[in-house]
């Protein structure tokens, strides 16, 4: 018996009722703030090594939608003095989720691009669609992709065999990409029927932690990126890339996404430089979440929002240890604050006591007002991809799973990472209003090279 015979579980993963939901914090500031030219998408790209079944694939990501009812939503109609958005809960999808593009040299290409133009509709329910491009080469190193995605030639003697690769893009007004892998996860497991329950979490102190004396203030503009090469074209360009993991000495005082986060602003510090940008204070945006991965896992735009700041001088020490230390010392104190999602602001802005359109109008005005304020890009750390992404027999277990996050002006530019099978996997994507294709791989080499100095013994 396969997990599609299992009876549906109870709790939040149990059948609801159509009903309404009005929109979070988040959602709302999200839906006032969407522009056409550069969709709010976040894009998951699954490698498989074999092939899936069309039907049975269809039928599992059905009943995975059903055991997360909150992904079957779409935006309530309303008249335009309503004092909130809404949600509004359906019992079936509106439109077919799974779709099969014709296969081809440029339907990988093809597929990243849509993830990164078409968002899902808010108006259909659910908001999200699933790809599925057969006879995808297998991705290789650095060298795999160039920076929209075309896959280049194998590698002399490299494996030729060909894989599947699931192409999840999700309206990120109404969903971020944890919650959807979490469904894509139950999908794997009704499709195999193997276990896909998520390893352990990674333990995090709960006690609020001192910040360093040291840390820069957060009350002047930071850097910005600095513009490279704009394209002509509007919207968001991507690379993806496979790079070994950093090596993390046992017993440091570090993590992983400290070494990711130091790699991060190195770079950008360096590509500053050869632009002739003014030396500024850097700020990281870091989303952190504390959902659990299981069954219980709220669904929708869980994280939170930190800003982790660099002073210049940091920034070109040569004692790597101690930036690593000290940057450790920041993120735990932030991740220890407890905090509203979009900060004190957001929540006020978003009170119902006026027209939400009025809200709308106030909302894109602060926006543009504050974005000398914004942080200088963002890095969303996925971590060690916590479920098997199994689909049994014939599809596999996934080889490499990639994230990418919007990248809208004024920040331009997002670092997504995960790790599966032991390596990192790097997503890169850029308003093309600031960079080009050649720009992209520059700063995937940069990274590449500033995550090698991280690799550093203790002293």
């Amino acid at each position: 018996m396969t997990a599609l015979d299992h009876p549906a579980r109870n709790g939040t993963d149990g059948p609801v009722p159509p009903g309404r939901i009005p929109f979070p914090v988040v959602d709302e500031v999200a839906r006032h703030c969407l522009q056409e030219e550069e969709p709010e998408t976040v894009h998951i790209e699954v490698h498989l090594p074999g092939r899936l079944d069309r039907d049975r694939l269809r039928a599992a990501f059905a009943e995975a939608l059903r055991r997360h009812p909150r992904v079957l939503m779409r935006q309530a109609p309303g008249r335009w003095y309503r004092l909130r958005y809404e949600w509004e809960l359906t019992a079936e999808p509106d439109v077919e989720v799974v779709s099969f593009p014709e296969a081809g040299r440029c339907a990988l290409r093809d597929a990243r691009t849509r993830a990164l133009t078409t968002a899902p509709p808010l108006s259909l329910s659910p908001p999200i669609r699933l790809e599925v491009v057969e006879g995808a080469g297998p991705v290789e190193g650095s060298e795999a992709t160039d920076a929209v995605g075309v896959p280049t030639r194998p590698k002399p003697g490299g494996p030729q065999h060909k894989g599947t690769v699931l192409f999840l893009t999700i309206n990120h007004t109404a969903l971020d990409g944890p919650a959807c892998l979490r469904v894509l996860a139950t999908a794997a497991e009704m499709y195999g029927g193997r276990d896909n329950s998520p390893a352990a979490p990674p333990t995090r102190t709960t006690e609020p932690q001192p910040a360093s004396a040291d840390t820069p203030s957060n009350w002047s503009p930071p850097a910005r990126v600095a513009p490279g090469t704009p394209e002509l074209s509007p919207g968001n360009g991507m690379l993806v890339t496979e790079l070994p993991l950093p090596h993390r000495p046992k017993g440091a005082p570090y993590t992983v996404n400290d070494q990711l986060m130091v790699a991060t602003a190195l770079t950008i510090a360096h590509w500053n430089r050869e632009h002739g940008a003014h030396p500024r204070p850097l700020r990281i945006t870091m989303p952190v979440d504390d959902r659990p991965r299981d069954l219980t896992m709220p669904i929708g735009n869980g994280t939170r929002l930190v800003e982790v700041p660099f002073a210049p001088a940091e920034l070109t020490t040569t004692d790597m240890h101690r930036l690593l230390t000290r940057t450790a010392t920041r993120t735990r104190a932030l991740k220890s604050l407890p905090r509203p999602q979009l900060g004190h602001g957001a929540t006020l802005l978003t009170a119902p006591v006026t027209p939400v359109a009025w809200r709308a109008a106030l909302t894109r005005g602060l926006r543009r007002a504050a974005a000398p304020w914004t942080s200088t890009t963002l890095l969303s750390n996925i971590g060690r991809i916590p479920y098997s992404l199994d689909f049994g027999e014939g599809a596999g277990r996934a080889h490499a799973v990639w994230f990418s996050a919007p990248a809208r002006m004024p920040r331009g530019l997002t670092v997504t990472t995960a790790s599966t099978a032991g390596r990192l996997h790097l997503a890169l994507r850029w308003s093309r209003s600031l960079l080009s294709h050649g720009d992209g791989a520059h700063l995937r080499d940069l990274f590449e090279h500033y995550l090698h100095t991280t690799d550093v013994e203790q002293p």
